[in-house]
């Protein structure tokens, strides 16, 4: 359960402040309708430290996959939900998953429904996530709606693993690199500066740069490392801001070569998000909503809101995402045709199905991309370092 700070206005018009435990934002909204008042604000309030660390609220991607996995085959078998929790929690080995299925569990035979028992894990249930399950038990399609799911959950995690194992390399690489060449520039180069001022050569204009730089590392090496700590914790806690992110899921976006693949990366998941809320019986604004919330980045959240007050004011959804530069107009156009045939849905799962394809390409095209630019960003580095040094070495032993 997540705690919410609010203000709200009762039916005298009075402003009250306070707390509510809910599984989500929506939820806490309903609660608070239900009990008369009208929202102004409300927000997630920041817990202890200690609470945010505690054991048993963490369940990883992978873990989630295989839980989808899992349960959507149990359901194929018409297995009922409560001995099919009883059986994942039988044969997990994470201790996390295990608390969170034994409380969903708990809740479930205290009367809620899964979808409701889900929706008071929001750090390990998406609000995506939760939905679906809520639309396949309206519908009587659950087992559906989580074989969608453990597909959709392992398709996810099969791209965010390929870039992340495609950066670990070139990351370890330029790490050790950044490390040797601190070193050499702490502890190298300046004993041989003493040599080249003591023989009163004169040297090029790129040694003498990369002598005073290690000058300067080994005067002020400590105190630039302490500010660069600062900066970075100072910008990752700005990233947190609404401007922040918003900002740099801007940059993100404009950002060469990766750019791109967010893009269509983004692209494919609001379209598969909203195709299928649409699907399972979820109102058009509702969709909208919870596609924004989960899509992950600011400026196609807020794309989706602006579709949102579009619908509400009597225009279309394609209107809106004209407005947005970040959606190729292909996306706008198809939409406008899938808005006009009545085939929204389907329009929007090709669109989908299109955009993996080619985050699935771009991807490979980036993983066989990166090893040469990092020879050649490599080769060039150690060729300057080197050359800076040598030269100078050549031609005081060519003086002798």
């Amino acid at each position: 359960m997540a705690t919410f700070e609010y203000y709200a206005r009762d039916n005298s018009g009075e402003i009250r402040q306070g707390v509510i435990e809910a599984g989500s934002q929506e939820g806490a909204v309903d609660t608070l309708h239900q009990a008369n008042l009208i929202v102004v604000s409300i927000h997630e309030k920041a817990l202890p430290l200690l609470t945010r660390l505690h054991v048993g609220g963490r369940v990883g991607q992978k873990d989630l996959v295989i839980f989808s996995r899992q349960i959507s085959t149990l359901f194929e078998a018409q297995i009922p939900v409560v001995q099919a929790l009883k059986t994942l929690i039988a044969e997990t080995r994470k201790k996390n998953l295990q608390k969170v299925l034994s409380q969903v569990l708990n809740d479930i035979t205290g009367g809620l429904s899964l979808s409701q028992s889900m929706g008071k894990h929001p750090r390990v249930f998406s609000l995506f996530y939760i939905n679906l399950v809520r639309s396949g038990e309206e519908s009587g399609k659950l087992q559906d709606v989580f074989t969608y799911l453990a597909d959709y959950t392992e398709r996810a995690y099969y791209i965010t693993s390929k870039v992340r194992n495609a950066l670990i390399y070139p990351a370890v690489v330029l790490f050790t690199f950044f490390v040797v060449l601190g070193l050499m520039m702490v502890i190298v180069v300046p004993r041989l500066a003493t040599i080249f001022t003591e023989t009163g050569q004169e040297l090029p204009y790129y040694t003498q740069a990369i002598l005073f730089l290690a000058n300067f590392l080994r005067s002020w090496g400590l105190i630039v490392i302490f500010f660069l700590i600062v900066g970075v914790v100072m910008v990752i806690r700005w990233v947190r801001t609404a401007e922040g992110k918003l900002f740099f899921d801007r940059v993100q976006l404009r950002t060469p070569l990766i750019g791109p693949l967010l893009q269509k990366l983004y692209t494919a998941r609001f379209t598969d998000n909203l195709k299928t809320l649409i699907s399972g019986g979820i109102p058009i604004l509702r969709a909208l909503s919870i596609t924004g919330d989960v899509v992950g980045n600011e400026i196609y959240k807020a794309a989706l809101t602006d579709a949102i007050e579009s619908v509400k004011a009597g225009n279309t959804i394609s209107a809106a995402f004209e407005r947005t530069r970040e959606i190729p107009n292909l996306v706008t156009g198809m939409i406008r045709v899938g808005e006009s045939s009545g085939r929204l849905d389907f329009i929007l799962q090709s669109i989908a199905r299109f955009y993996q394809r080619e985050v699935d390409t771009t991807v490979d095209n980036l993983v066989a991309l990166i090893e040469p630019l990092l020879i050649l960003f490599l080769g060039g580095a150690v060729a300057v370092l080197v050359s800076s040094i040598m030269i100078p070495l050549y031609n005081l032993v060519g003086s002798f």
